[in-house]
């Protein structure tokens, strides 16, 4: 098991947390209290690309807005840009990043992105900790120092168990199950089909002593209990939620295309 960042073990005490189960879990305490605040709650992603219908700051605001309304406790979202305008329209913590690019390491990719999304108001800096080069040169414990002298902790978005192992080792204050199935390591784990990683959210929980976020592909109120279950410190959920695209191909695929149905009448 992975000791905390910068090789300092975490002191732990145990509590009993929301998990359905009744679980005691143990709780490091070194963990920052931003995420302290998110344990067992809702993470929810509020994100549009340039090409995308609801892309942009006030949009995105809006949304933020809406979600927490509904009881998300944070929420996460992407550039300096958007992170400004949510922090100020929303009272929960913000967790950003900045998408630059579309290959390789693309989220929160270097130092200076890093910077930025602290500088812009995020509560905590979001980053690919992959294996993968970043594109500026540097280092992730280089990003997470540079948070870090913003006081600013780092939630490291990886792909596979080692990859947290050693975001953790490289001063990360959490880890999350995002990137599964988007590396070529793990693209078998993907796909249209895929539902979330629920191994390698379990495989983070007792490797790392930190708090494990799960994310990717979580569609289902069933899957955010099965990951809470299975040792989640929190659940992000994105597109499921946020994406109205997204929401309305699924019900659309649903339906009988010949009108037998009758859903036309459906309409106000």
């Amino acid at each position: 098991m992975v000791d905390g960042p910068r090789g300092t073990c975490w002191t732990e005490q145990v509590v009993r947390t929301n998990i359905s189960d009744g679980t005691v879990r143990s709780d490091p305490l070194g963990t920052p209290e931003v995420l302290r605040r998110l344990r067992g709650k809702l993470i929810v992603s509020c994100q549009a690309l340039p090409h995308e219908a609801l892309h942009g700051s006030a949009l995105m605001a809006a949304m933020a807005r809406a979600v927490v309304e509904g009881g998300a406790a944070a929420v996460r979202c992407n550039s300096p840009e958007d992170i400004t305008a949510v922090t100020e329209t929303v009272p929960v913590p913000v967790i950003g990043l900045w998408k630059d690019g579309t290959d390789g390491v693309y989220i929160t990719p270097g130092v200076a992105h890093a910077v930025a999304v602290a500088e812009a108001g995020a509560a905590v800096v979001a980053a690919d900790a992959t294996d993968r080069p970043r594109p500026d040169g540097s280092a992730f414990a280089d990003l997470v120092a540079a948070a870090g002298r913003r006081g600013v902790p780092v939630l490291a978005d990886v792909a596979t168990v080692r990859e947290g192992a050693a975001a953790v080792r490289a001063g990360a204050a959490a880890v999350s199950t995002t990137l599964s199935g988007y590396t070529p390591e793990t693209a078998a784990r993907g796909g249209p089909d895929a539902g979330p990683d629920m191994e390698l959210l379990s495989a983070l929980v007792a490797e790392v002593r930190v708090p494990v976020i799960a994310e990717g592909r979580i569609a289902e109120p069933g899957q955010v209990a099965e990951a809470l279950d299975r040792g989640a410190w929190a659940v992000v959920v994105g597109g499921a939620i946020t994406r109205p695209d997204q929401i309305t191909r699924r019900f659309a695929a649903a339906l009988r295309t010949d009108g037998a149905d009758g859903a036309e009448d459906d309409a106000p």
